[in-house]
């Protein structure tokens, strides 16, 4: 182990003198001076018009700084844009985007560990400082992100027609679409390839309305074909939208709804009621706060000792001999903690898909009743042990103020009979 640890501690030293050697190459300055060749309008000679010096970063290089020359048409030729015929060095220009010091690899760097790896802007700072040597701000973390983004999406519809060809192949491929709002920034809406789980396009448009959800579609079928069917929610904007769409391409294109959507919504008609009742249930018995101050007390009790405690807890749960009972002392302390935090714990029981699929306060419910017959069954071989003792009785007094009376028992059982309901009228 000792060998293990050296190694290791002697593998974190060199690296740090490598990320300080490769901080020192900062400055070193290249020259990027190529031929630039004729004018590719007149075909005639190009002029330097100036050369500079400027700093540059990516991934390849680390950071740098180039000597640059560019070249102008010496006709003066100028782009139907107005702009003057122009190149610049194409070793710079493949490695630098343009108007800017960053390199290419480095734009798609940042976005995939902001898109895909989810890491937040300071986790990406310094990641770059640690392995690549590369320093940059958080705001450059987040202008590269944007530009990340701007560069798939061209690079998707520049792909556009290879992938009509795969989609068919496929036979058609069924169009699904939904949006879904952003807490007041809007609504963003997405087109996706059902059977190939791939989403062709999204907008973020200013509400949710007809006349702007047609118009992406119709950009949709424009760029990669009609499809073979249509899957919409039951909102009321996309409704009429997707009969515009099939009316306007004058096929016969079946439109199928959102089975879930369907079903989220007959559930939320029968459940929301009652559901909201039971949070209002447990809110007047402030069950919740009385179980996290007795979590909050028993962490103090336990102290620096925490790590052997849940040792303990680990070990008495591993236990299965008859008369089981909670230890005494501070790991009693522990057990009755874990108890607790395990009846706060109410939310692993969902699916995520949301109310109503998911019932968190029937969950907690059902904890508070799973909890309650377990502390009684405890309290009926209690530890010799006053304090332990008198915190499971606090637990238990919390959990009977729920379980098994009348108002929440009441309210739970028209929970289950509106359940049954739901699914007879799903079958």
């Amino acid at each position: 182990m000792k060998t293990l640890s050296a190694l290791r501690e002697q593998v974190h030293t060199l690296h740090s003198r490598f990320i300080e050697k490769v901080f020192d190459l900062s400055g070193v300055v290249v020259t990027a001076k190529e031929k630039p060749g004729c004018c590719e309008i007149c075909q005639g000679p190009m002029h330097v018009q100036k050369s500079f010096q400027h700093e540059g970063r990516s991934i390849a290089h680390g950071t740098f700084d180039v000597h640059e020359t560019i070249w102008v048409c010496a006709a003066k030729c100028r782009y139907p844009s107005g702009k003057l015929v122009a190149r610049r060095a194409n070793c710079v220009a493949r490695c630098i985007m343009p108007n800017s010091i960053t390199g290419y690899d480095l734009m798609v760097w940042v976005g995939l560990k902001r898109y895909l790896g989810h890491r937040q802007r300071e986790e990406i700072r310094t990641r770059l400082r640690e392995k690549h040597a590369i320093e940059i701000s958080s705001g450059e973390v987040s202008r590269l992100a944007r530009h990340f983004l701007a560069y798939l999406s061209r690079l998707h519809y520049s792909r556009a027609e290879p992938l009509k060809a795969a989609l068919a192949n496929d036979g058609g491929w069924p169009m699904h679409v939904d949006a879904t709002g952003e807490n007041g920034r809007g609504t963003l809406f997405v087109v996706m390839a059902g059977w190939r789980k791939w989403v062709l396009g999204s907008w973020k448009i200013a509400t949710e309305r007809s006349e702007l959800i047609l118009a992406c579609l119709q950009d949709t079928v424009d760029r990669f074909g009609p499809p073979c069917a249509a899957m919409r929610d039951m909102g009321r904007a996309v409704t009429p939208a997707i009969e515009a769409l099939v009316l306007k391409l004058d096929t016969d294109i079946p439109v199928f709804a959102c089975h879930q959507h369907f079903l989220a919504d007959i559930g939320k008609d029968l459940l929301e009621p009652c559901h909201s009742e039971l949070r209002g249930f447990f809110r007047r018995t402030k069950t919740r706060p009385k179980l996290r101050s007795l979590v909050r007390e028993l962490g103090r009790k336990i102290g620096e000792q925490i790590d052997e405690s849940r040792k303990a807890v680990e070990q008495w749960q591993s236990m299965a001999e008859a008369n089981h009972r909670i230890p005494e002392g501070r790991n009693g302390l522990a057990v009755v903690r874990t108890m607790t935090q395990w009846t706060l714990d109410y939310k692993a029981d969902s699916t995520g898909l949301d109310f109503p699929f998911d019932r968190p306060y029937l969950d907690f419910y059902n904890r508070c009743s799973t909890g309650l017959r377990a502390i009684d069954a405890f309290l009926r071989i209690a530890p010799d042990d006053r304090k332990v003792v008198g915190v499971m009785k606090r637990f238990h007094r919390i959990l009977g103020a729920v379980s098994g009376q009348v108002p929440g028992l009441q309210i739970v059982k028209r929970i289950a009979a509106r359940e049954r309901k739901c699914y007879a009228r799903h079958s």
